[in-house]
């Protein structure tokens, strides 16, 4: 007979981004290692991208409990009006910024970035309400419901563990009361950091609401049966403060997503993103070299294409423009996730800027891994001893270099492209990068709740 596994996510299909997909991916893989998935998710979530081909990633025995779920958004709306700033939303949201999905705009899909002084004061207030109203986030409304709908719920249909995933961070909550209640096992998976998080300081939190979210996390951390860290940095960071056991899986890539044919050469020197582009992490060092190498070589110009697929901000094609690279720009728009990993397999090299604050430096995003999967040459703008630049050392699958390394960026940029110009073109990456692959990641997680089920 299968064990059971409740887990608790705000992310679910038909939502798109990169944030669903840990845990899709998990429940497609968890059958074959004896655990029956019980996805319990809001039944009318905030949507802020829709991707209708990850339902045909959830295999039949997966059960889905959807139940209603409250959000303030219809009052931020009225309030803000058609103009609001994605950035500022996405805080409201609760979502983070590193696994979650790409959100659109009602302007159109702009990312606006949150800087001190530009703020109107409908935004300081809105940002004011987010911060110290809705603690932990704007869902915390559906904790109190969900924990009695789910204690009749388990009474009837026995689970072996309880597993919680955040952001946003009010799902842990769910799973702390329910864990007290039941006794069962209970894993919190932190796709994110929590009080750590880069954006928390924009929002004007008081002291006082500030030591309430830090109790919290510690009732949270102090309160699971494993805590459960998507990078390393993260993972020490916790184990620091709690005696709770801190396990890691990373994000990862799906084998069977790269299986079939890669897109044929298309004659082009295509350098792609994929996913969210804030301009917070704007990568205008990039821009600048490429406009030179543009100016300096007809041949280079002529070949050169910067593939963007997902929201891209306004402010990033206008540095593209300024650089002189807009006629050599394909804006691709959000495209679901098969045709985003095909645009990745045709790249010549593939980019991936994080956002530009200290405070990103544990952060692995998730697109990261299907980068890998790719075997194309990836070229890291961000910290140089953060988490990404350790992973794409120790795979081999590229170089990362700081926003303003202008000589690390330009001396990848040209080996790439005159080893494109060979007759044997780019040659893959071969590093090791089968300690990602969804199929592993999710034999250690079955792992680990079968040690939690078991008492160890």
């Amino acid at each position: 007979m299968a064990k059971r596994v409740l887990i608790i996510t705000y992310y679910w299909p038909p939502s798109g981004g990169s944030g669903v997909q840990r845990w899709v991916k998990f429940a497609k893989y968890l059958p074959s290692e004896g655990w029956q998935p019980v996805i319990y998710t809001p039944e009318n979530p905030e949507l802020t991208a829709i991707d209708k081909t990850l339902s045909a990633e959830i295999p039949p025995e997966v059960e889905v409990i959807r139940r209603p779920i409250f959000e303030p958004y219809g009052i931020y709306r009225k309030l803000m009006g058609k103009g609001a700033p994605t950035d500022i939303k996405k805080v409201l949201d609760g979502a983070g910024t590193a696994s979650g999905p790409a959100v659109a705009a009602a302007s159109g899909g702009e990312v606006t970035p949150i800087r001190s002084g530009s703020k109107t004061w409908k935004q300081r207030l809105s940002l004011w309400v987010r911060g110290n109203v809705f603690v932990p986030d704007p869902r915390v409304g559906w904790v109190r419901p969900s924990v009695r709908f789910l204690k009749k719920y388990l009474k009837e249909h026995p689970v072996d563990a309880i597993v919680t995933t955040g952001p946003p961070h009010s799902m842990h909550l769910i799973g702390l009361r329910l864990s007290r209640a039941t006794g069962l096992p209970w894993i919190s998976d932190f796709r994110d950091p929590w009080t750590k998080m880069y954006y928390l300081k924009h929002l004007g939190l008081s002291k006082r609401t500030w030591r309430r979210l830090e109790r919290m996390e510690q009732r949270v951390l102090d309160g699971s049966s494993t805590v459960l860290a998507v990078t390393p940095l993260v993972r020490e960071d916790f184990q620091a403060r709690t005696r709770t056991p801190v396990a890691m899986i990373t994000n990862g890539y799906d084998r069977e997503d790269f299986s079939g044919p890669a897109p044929d050469p298309d004659g082009f020197f295509n350098i792609v993103h994929t996913g969210l582009f804030a301009s917070d992490g704007n990568p205008h060092t990039l821009w600048k070299v490429l406009g030179e190498m543009v100016s300096d070589d007809p041949e280079f110009a002529d070949r050169l294409r910067l593939r963007l697929v997902g929201k891209v901000d306004r402010e990033v094609f206008e540095s593209i423009a300024t650089a002189g690279l807009k006629e050599n720009t394909v804006p691709l728009g959000y495209l679901d996730h098969a045709s985003a990993v095909r645009e990745q397999r045709g790249a010549s090299i593939l980019i991936l800027p994080l956002r530009n604050d200290p405070e990103y430096r544990p952060i692995l995003p998730g697109k990261l891994f299907e980068y890998l999967a790719t075997r194309r040459p990836v070229l890291g703008i961000g910290q140089e001893d953060g988490a990404m630049a350790r992973i794409l050392s120790e795979t081999g699958a590229g170089t990362t270099a700081d926003w303003q390394n202008e000589t690390a960026i330009r001396t990848f940029l040209e080996s790439a492209w005159n080893a494109f110009r060979q007759p044997s073109g780019l040659p893959p990456v071969t590093g090791d990068i089968a300690r990602f692959e969804r199929r592993a990641l999710t034999a250690s997680l079955a792992g680990l709740l079968d040690s939690l089920r078991d008492g160890k």
